[in-house]
């Protein structure tokens, strides 16, 4: 309980900025359709939101040295309510692509604030349980943003407004917190080649996990309605799938930290084929078929790149693995520009099954090049600790601590 109360606002406004966030690419996916938007017009803005992402991942360590904490934050919080708010006063899908820049620099950037100021406050002896408390709250209020899309009326006012309220809501606990902001840490060099240096399976892994989550996130709304789903139903469709993620942790870091990491990667890969062809099955097999089909898609893709990343860190050195969590979150967003762009393209052409189809055959890609690998080189004989990493910023790798 002591160290919630120590966390207590940062958590809150990690809570506030997961809501606030993962809400409105299912939303844009909703009210792009209602408004006539073309399915490669909203596959446009989920790749808009991970360029945001990324820009905002680069810039905030440099901007945090800059100004500070405080300032920082305030200053990404102001990025993101503008892109909500503006959202149904330039109702066109060029100026929307344009608005969810601003809300992933948002994400990016506030996230990085955070995870800066929680490192300067952990101790050896907390961080196992601060990391877990981060982890519940950050899958928590995920969880919580797509349930909201069954209540928020697409293309309106009250939605964007409400969102926006929330991200601005998330600047109260940390601007009212009596706890001084930390001393500034220097900014990870950005050296993707290191990460496919150490591990070329790992960058490989995480481009796919990134093409994975942006696809099902960002256009998974739009295979929910090509199948029969309700908006309220959406909200509940994307839930499974984060749902099944969580779950999935704890297993899969038993598995990653008893068995070669390459099987393991190998066989969440083939799993998630196999998801792929349940919900292309089931896509007609009612409601709550579908929403199997999503739990057992998130089950199967979410562990794939904490896997990667605990495999990348056995090769790596003490000194390299801040840089080195840059990097796989570098690949990981590359993966996930690209993504919803080219699956909402695919659904244009084939239909909604093409979007499971594209991402069973990343995944094919994934098996094929990590039984290649196994015959390079041999698995490492020490090991670090599996940890469920998010997918939040470039220093990430500053609170994960890993250890052999």
């Amino acid at each position: 309980m002591r160290l919630l109360i120590t966390f207590a606002a940062l958590f809150a406004s990690v809570a506030l900025l997961q809501v606030s966030s993962g809400a409105v690419g299912p939303l844009d996916a909703i009210s792009g359709t209602a408004l006539g938007f073309s399915t490669a017009q909203i596959g446009f803005l989920g790749s808009a939101h991970f360029i945001g992402f990324f820009l905002g991942c680069w810039s905030a360590p440099r901007i945090l040295g800059t100004v500070g904490h405080a300032r920082a934050f305030a200053a990404f919080t102001a990025a993101g309510a503008i892109g909500l708010l503006a959202h149904m006063m330039l109702v066109h899908p060029i100026a929307w692509a344009g608005l969810r820049v601003a809300t992933g620099m948002c994400i990016a950037g506030c996230y990085t604030v955070v995870e800066s100021w929680l490192q300067a406050r952990l101790t050896n002896e907390t961080r196992g349980r601060t990391m877990g408390l981060y982890r519940f709250v950050d899958l928590g209020a995920a969880l919580l943003a797509q349930l909201m899309i069954g209540v928020l009326p697409p293309a309106a006012y009250l939605s964007y407004n409400l969102l926006a309220i929330l991200c601005c809501a998330a600047l109260l606990p940390l601007a009212l917190t009596q706890t001084s902001a930390p001393d500034v840490p220097d900014a990870p060099r950005l050296r993707p080649g290191l990460a496919f240096a150490r591990s070329p399976l790992a960058a490989a892994a995480v481009i796919v996990a990134g093409l994975t989550a942006a696809a099902f996130r960002m256009v998974g709304p739009i295979y929910g309605q090509e199948v029969g789903l309700g908006p309220d139903q959406i909200g509940l469709f994307l839930a499974a799938f984060v749902l099944g993620g969580a779950l999935a942790q704890y297993p899969a870091g038993w598995l990653a930290d008893r068995f070669d990491r390459r099987y393991v990667m190998i066989w969440f890969s083939l799993a998630a084929i196999l998801s792929c062809g349940v919900t292309i099955s089931t896509q007609e097999s009612g409601t709550l078929a579908v929403f199997g089909a999503a739990l057992l898609f998130g089950l199967t893709t979410f562990p794939i790149f904490s896997v990667a990343a605990a495999h990348a860190h056995d090769f790596a050195e003490d000194h390299e693995r801040v840089e080195l969590s840059a990097a796989l979150m570098f690949f990981f967003a590359t993966g996930a520009i690209a993504s919803p762009l080219v699956s909402s393209l695919l659904i244009d052409a084939f239909g909604p099954v093409a979007l499971f189809v594209f991402l069973a055959v990343g995944h094919l890609i994934l098996v094929g090049f990590s039984l290649a690998r196994m015959r390079v080189r041999a698995a490492p004989t020490e090991r670090t600790d599996y940890v469920y990493t998010p997918r939040t910023s470039f220093t990430i790798g500053r609170l994960l601590g890993r250890k052999r």
